[in-house]
């Protein structure tokens, strides 16, 4: 019997919405603070299968989420397609060499770099009940793209934005190689045990309505359509963050199953001018899951409401915050699991 989650990414209403939460697995939780001082760094902790499954499973244990995420990171594309992949403390994430300096033809690719990714999926399978779905996800094209030619998170993408204006060729070929392991990846993903999976688009929101149709429209709608021949069954879910109005070309030409909402997207707005029926993640906003303030409740029955009248995942609009209290996230789901009304 597929999960309460599943049942909602293929379009039908439950009783209530269900719930997971972006970066559910993370900082936030003391069990996943004490593996990591064990375990060493992040990079190690996602190479280490069953450490990886373990934290994947701990906020299921915890809070009974409806979905579980899997534990590891956008990055592993570039990694896998040949570029050195650090984490720093301080730093965060550093990719060598870049892109912007050096032809993405002197690369060297290596897929066995997926290998230990898709044991961790198979381990989480095995440890999670029928009533939670399992989520895979990969990377968006273009915000891996960013990474990649910059070799490092950036405010505005200007290394990618300027390389995609000045030689759009060399930009292509990135994107049709990031394209290509992608299906791969989510396909080993689905097959070791995912059952939906997630495009994340971070940085989808820095472009110009045309470079928006060409570099995440399109390679998104490659992806959805080549995972979808392969494995029909299983729903995708674009997630492009910063999208705002341009959220409509993108749920009507993409292909996906659901879209993902951040915070700074109107909740009426999204009902009226997706496509109708069409499944809805979010977008309760991280920080005010973070601040705890009294506006918690009723900020939550509020998208709750918006989106009674069509199939919706109660999420937030990004990541949550490292430093969001367990009791802020105790109280959000009370609020979820009883619906508008509560």
């Amino acid at each position: 019997m597929p999960g309460l989650l599943l049942e909602t990414l293929n379009g039908n209403k439950g009783e209530r919405a269900p719930v997971w939460l972006m970066r559910q697995a993370g900082r936030y939780l003391p069990e996943y603070r004490a593996l990591r001082a064990d375990k060493g760094g992040f990079l190690e902790l996602v190479y280490d299968s069953e450490a990886a499954a373990e934290v994947t499973l701990q906020p299921i244990r915890r809070f009974g989420f409806d979905g579980a995420i899997l534990f590891s990171d956008i990055l592993i594309v570039p990694y896998a397609l040949g570029q050195t992949l650090e984490f720093l403390a301080g730093e965060g994430p550093k990719l060598s060499p870049v892109l912007a300096d050096t032809p993405f033809a002197a690369l060297e690719p290596d897929a066995s770099r997926y290998d230990a990714i898709y044991e961790t999926v198979r381990q989480v399978r095995a440890g999670l009940g029928d009533e939670t779905t399992l989520l895979g996800f990969a990377g968006s094209p273009w915000t891996v793209a960013t990474y990649m030619v910059a070799g490092q998170g950036s405010k505005d993408q200007q290394a990618a934005r300027s390389l995609a204006y000045r030689d759009p060729a060399a930009f292509d070929a990135i994107i049709d190689a990031i394209v290509s392991d992608t299906v791969e990846y989510l396909s080993g993903q689905i097959e070791a045990g995912a059952e939906a999976v997630q495009l994340f688009d971070s940085w989808a929101g820095s472009l110009s309505p045309a470079q928006f149709e060409r570099w995440v429209i399109a390679p998104n709608a490659r992806i959805a359509s080549a995972v979808k021949q392969r494995h029909p069954a299983v729903p995708v879910i674009g997630f492009p963050k910063g999208a705002g109005t341009k959220l409509p070309a993108y749920a009507r030409e993409t292909g996906v199953d659901a879209v993902g909402l951040d915070e700074t997207v109107e909740p009426e707005w999204a009902h009226r001018e997706l496509p109708a029926g069409m499944p809805v993640q979010g977008n309760f906003d991280p920080v005010l899951l973070l601040s705890g303030s009294e506006e918690l409740e009723g900020a939550a029955r509020g998208i709750l409401r918006a989106f009674a009248d069509r199939p919706h995942v109660f999420n937030l609009g990004h990541g949550i915050d490292k430093e969001t209290p367990i009791a802020n996230v105790e109280r959000l789901l009370a609020v979820v699991r009883g619906g508008a009304g509560s």
